[in-house]
């Protein structure tokens, strides 16, 4: 079945473009000595962040919305290396928060906090949102568990906070020349619910029955894909229309490397897996939609030759992370096993027994393990990624010019 699956998921990619060879990074370009030293970083004053879970820094938990596998995200153990839940998705900070730091911004406040100080940036991410609206998915029967505030609404929302805050839309294309927008990562969850909505039954991993399964899933995931790329290099569209000379578009994380879907998995082929241990098929899949996107990058960059647009490649500095895990001080043997849950086994995932449900334990040493509880990153992992995309060059061109030390 995994040979099966992996041949249908190739030809699919190689349908959907030309795959070439990745470059080598490049880091960012030093300052010239001669440019004078500024309070600012690279002259970005604000952040301004669509995105899911990977960036929500607490706007489902003001929503209330959270249920099944991040009912518990907006209580301990999350949060625990930063004093307390604060509705992000892992024991501690996150890119987005690294990165603000980096740029000596203050931390991103969420929009639904009304009482925040939004003079550096707004975050408009939420967990569990979805690049297509609920009603576009549902149209191709997948189900959105957890929260409306897809992308549309997150653009919309950057628009009414706009509107509110200054006097005319100059005004607006000279606050958002100063600022840094992330446009994702978004559109993970819109695979994870159709994949989600037909995943295998227990305890009969190769029968018929969950081959048709695992099939539908493919098909209806991929069927998505045009689309889901599509509602991102659109909302790049809109706030590159709105002043924007700077915007970030991650690409999606290889899939098959996430705890949560190699539990999901349970395959026992050894040929279903790559070089790095993780689901060759499902990787695929992720290369599919970032070989897309990266294609209608280039086409907003042609459109917009006078911006900066980069492409946040999450895939290959997840991957990087993983070959170099023993160097950056994670534990070798737990690359791909949740620091918190109560699945035990290689992955320590449970998809009933999420981190935080009785049940589920947290392990001695988090900064230790990539994984925080299957799905989510630990702080330290967010903080190697941060360091692999914006000052290693992972994310290209370089948004960002950091002075080497």
């Amino acid at each position: 079945m995994a040979r099966i699956v992996v041949a249908a998921l190739v030809a699919l990619l190689l349908l959907a473009g030309p795959c070439h060879a990745r470059p080598a990074p490049q880091h960012a370009a030093a300052k010239s000595a001669a440019r004078e030293k500024s309070a600012v970083v690279d002259g970005i004053t604000a952040i301004y962040n669509f995105g899911d879970s990977l960036s929500d820094t607490g706007n489902l938990l003001r929503e209330g919305d959270a249920t099944g596998v991040l009912q518990h995200t907006t209580s301990l153990p999350y949060g625990s290396a930063i004093g307390g839940a604060t509705g992000r998705c892992s024991d501690g900070y996150l890119m987005i928060d690294f990165l603000a730091k980096d740029l000596g911004l203050p931390l991103l406040n969420p929009y639904l906090d009304k009482g925040a100080d939004f003079a550096h940036g707004v975050n408009f991410a939420v967990a569990g949102a979805t690049a297509l609206d609920a009603a576009a998915l549902a149209r191709r029967g997948v189900v959105v568990p957890h929260t409306n505030t897809s992308l549309g609404v997150q653009l919309q929302q950057l628009k009414d906070f706009m509107t509110a805050n200054t006097r005319s839309p100059q005004e607006i294309r000279e606050k958002l020349a100063r600022s840094l927008v992330m446009v994702g990562e978004i559109g993970g969850n819109d695979y994870n619910y159709a994949f989600s909505a037909n995943k295998p039954a227990a305890g009969g991993a190769h029968n018929l029955y969950n081959f048709g399964r695992v099939a539908t899933a493919v098909v209806e995931a991929v069927a998505l894909v045009p689309d889901v790329v599509r509602s991102v290099t659109d909302a790049a569209r809109e706030v590159l229309d709105m002043g924007a000379t700077r915007v970030v578009i991650p690409g999606n994380f290889p899939l098959g490397c996430v705890p949560s879907y190699m539990a999901a998995a349970n395959e026992t082929d050894p040929a279903a897996y790559d070089a790095n241990g993780c689901l060759a098929a499902l990787n695929l899949f992720s290369q599919m939609h970032n070989v897309l996107l990266q294609q209608g990058i280039r086409e907003l960059r042609r459109d917009y030759s006078g911006a900066t647009i980069a492409y946040a490649d999450y895939f290959y500095a997840y991957v990087r992370m993983l070959r170099d895990a023993g160097k950056t001080g994670f534990d070798e043997a737990a690359v791909t096993k949740a620091c918190c849950g109560a699945g035990g086994g290689a992955y320590n995932v449970d998809m009933d027994r999420m981190c935080g449900a009785p049940g589920a334990e947290v392990c001695a040493r988090p900064d230790e393990h990539i994984s925080w509880d299957g799905v989510h990153l630990t702080q330290r992992a967010y903080r190697v990624m941060t360091d692999l995309l914006y000052h290693k060059g992972f994310a290209s061109p370089a948004p960002v010019e950091f002075q080497r030390p």
